[in-house]
């Protein structure tokens, strides 16, 4: 009896060293080891990290709260009318946010809004199911301040079977792990490892993995280089396009391997093949569209060294910042340098210099993010400035148009 207590005593002590040994080295990160996690980026990075919270990036997907959630539950403003019998109603209750679908004055179906998509042109909603997720048929459009269908959803009917894959969260968020399972059907929707989901497009996505970097710093305050940690500045342009690509070279591509795992300094055709069909349709203009390819595909990117980090500063909100988008082009543009505006003259150089960008990369109506009015017509226009540096004859016109008016 007592080797028996002995051998017993032994194997629990063995089953505890393995168990806090496996504690040990699991990862904190569902991406592995090499990652690190915002939250230790913010410790050395304080001010860029709040200045970051305030970026499209940052609210590219959230977990869904009222916090974030920006629609109106209030009564009268939280509710989209199909037809007579069919209506869409957001709701509040104490176990959460809802959307809850009325035939005849009855509940036919209800789901909780449980991770929100983008914030600044409008925001999107999924509901878990099971292991899958699934779009929710209404959505809010900021410019328009009120809840309508979901984009591409049909006006006539409310659908709340619209699946969404891994290729939504590589650019919406940090991270999500699939959960294998040989038993799904080829053509069944993704099942998820709901525990391994980064929201937001993190830090880590755009500079590498970062838990190295984090250590070695620690341990060495008084090295002030930045070491084992990508510098996207200091990769050949090509590379910090690509950097930009994963998410801003078009959704029409043929993917090659999850961009999840894309890392600076990578070759992003290695990854997704561009869509080289409607790199210059200024037609079909969206946050999820070619601007990287509308970009190359300008003289000002042909003939400087200039790359999306000219213009965009990826840690600062600049939404609505005109004047600074301004002064970078008459960075390269002023009076007294090279290829100035050939319509300025001493009576209109102000307004010249005021509107290049009006004129240049006009913010033009997108046919792609689109939605359904009350009406079953088209929601009024949601503009997107193309990256396509061009002259746009009419855009100049309404320019020149206001000048003399005024």
């Amino acid at each position: 009896m007592k080797k028996i207590l002995v051998l017993s005593c032994v194997f629990l002590a063995l089953c505890a060293t393995v168990f806090f040994l496996s504690r040990k080295v699991a990862s904190p990160d569902p991406r592995g080891d090499g990652y690190a996690g915002s939250v230790t980026c913010q410790k050395c990075h304080s001010d860029i990290y709040a200045s970051y919270l305030h970026t499209a990036h940052f609210s590219a997907s959230a977990p869904a709260t009222p916090a974030s959630v920006h629609g109106s539950f209030s009564a009268g403003m939280n509710v989209v009318v199909v037809d007579d019998s069919q209506k869409v109603v957001m709701e509040k209750a104490d176990s959460g946010l809802f959307q809850a679908y009325y035939v005849k004055g009855k509940v036919v179906q209800r789901q909780r809004f449980d991770i929100v998509l983008g914030g600044v042109k409008g925001e999107s909603y999924l509901y878990w199911s099971g292991n899958g997720l699934n779009q929710l048929p209404v959505s809010w459009y900021t410019k328009e301040g009120k809840w309508m269908l979901s984009p591409r959803f049909d006006p006539r009917k409310v659908d709340f079977h619209r699946s969404i894959g891994t290729r939504c969260f590589e650019c919406h968020a940090g991270y999500i792990g699939d959960q294998a399972d040989a038993s799904q059907q080829q053509n069944a929707a993704e099942q998820f490892d709901r525990g391994s989901l980064v929201y937001r497009i993190d830090c880590e996505r755009c500079h590498g993995p970062g838990a190295r970097h984090a250590a070695f710093q620690a341990d060495h305050p008084e090295i002030k280089t930045a070491s084992f940690i990508a510098r996207v500045s200091s990769l050949p342009r090509a590379r910090r396009m690509d950097v930009c690509g994963v998410c801003h070279s078009g959704n029409k591509g043929v993917m090659l391997r999850s961009t999840f795992w894309f890392q600076p300094g990578d070759t992003l055709s290695k990854f997704k093949l561009a869509d080289f069909f409607s790199v210059v349709d200024s037609n079909r203009l969206d946050v999820h569209g070619n601007q990287m390819q509308l970009l190359e595909r300008s003289k000002c990117y042909m003939n400087s060294n200039m790359d999306c980090a000219t213009c965009h500063d990826t840690h600062r909100n600049q939404r609505g910042s005109t004047e600074t988008f301004i002064q970078k082009c008459l960075g390269c543009h002023s009076p007294q340098g090279h290829n100035y505006c050939k319509m300025a003259n001493s009576s209109n150089a102000a307004m010249i210099q005021s509107n290049c960008i009006q004129c240049h990369m006009p913010a033009l109506p997108s046919m792609a993010i689109v939605s359904a009015n009350l009406s079953n017509r088209m929601s009024s226009e949601i503009l997107v400035h193309t990256h396509h540096i061009a002259l746009y004859p009419q855009e100049v016109k309404k320019v020149l148009a206001l000048f003399l008016k005024n």
